[in-house]
């Protein structure tokens, strides 16, 4: 597990530039959540690991043809070993992908990875919704608004998720099926003509506040 989230920051943090060839047949892939090179196989890494893009998430994976072959640990069971065609179909048994964006006003203050009380209460549903379901992995992605150097930010959103995830396991939700990410600044919700200014006066971190957020993504079955 440790191998493939350290893999999965490698691409999305940009260090598969020098693969050109390789990036380009990517951007070419359609839904694709893994890099494709020219024949249309899934690129491995020097220690077997499939490269994944930028999109990649759980809930993709389970929905791309190499799903199975590169992440079947982290897919429902029932995703990558579906039943014999003559068995009865199961009772009472959906897929359930719940995902839930928290806004850092009610987790976080601005330019802070502390949770504030207000966070700790919203964190409280999830923990409650990741109990009522049979959990295969949590995914906790951090972010931040543009004010800050892109290191900066990246530190940020990744102690924002590690905060989230802290959290989330003093509840009882078990460390290993919380997968966490910080994306910094590179995925702001808001327009870029939306929030003009360049100091970081209340009037414009106020109309940020949508980009200063934590994704959480709960994936399992009722």
């Amino acid at each position: 597990m440790k191998s493939k989230i350290i893999t999965t920051l490698l691409a999305s943090i940009g260090l598969f530039a020098a693969a050109g060839a390789v990036q380009a047949q990517t951007q070419t892939a359609g839904d694709r959540v893994y890099v494709i090179d020219q024949r249309g196989e899934v690129v491995l890494s020097g220690t077997g690991l499939c490269w994944r893009t930028g999109f990649w998430t759980p809930a993709a994976a389970a929905n791309d043809p190499a799903g199975c072959k590169c992440d079947k640990d982290l897919l429902p069971k029932e995703v990558c070993e579906p039943p014999m065609a003559k068995a009865a179909p199961a009772v009472g048994v959906k897929p359930a992908a719940d995902k839930i964006t928290v806004a850092a006003d009610a987790l976080f203050d601005f330019d802070k990875y502390t949770l504030r009380p207000e966070g700790k209460k919203k964190l409280d549903e999830v923990a409650a919704k990741a109990a009522a379901i049979k959990l295969e992995v949590i995914i906790a992605v951090g972010h931040t608004d543009r004010f800050g150097s892109d290191a900066y930010n990246l530190k940020l959103s990744d102690r924002r998720a590690a905060a989230v995830k802290t959290y989330l396991v003093s509840k009882g939700v078990n460390a290993n099926k919380i997968y966490t990410e910080g994306k910094g600044k590179r995925n702001p919700v808001t327009k870029p003509d939306q929030c003009p200014g360049k100091a970081p006066t209340k009037k414009v971190i106020e109309c940020l506040q949508p980009d200063r957020r934590v994704d959480i993504e709960l994936i399992g079955t009722k």
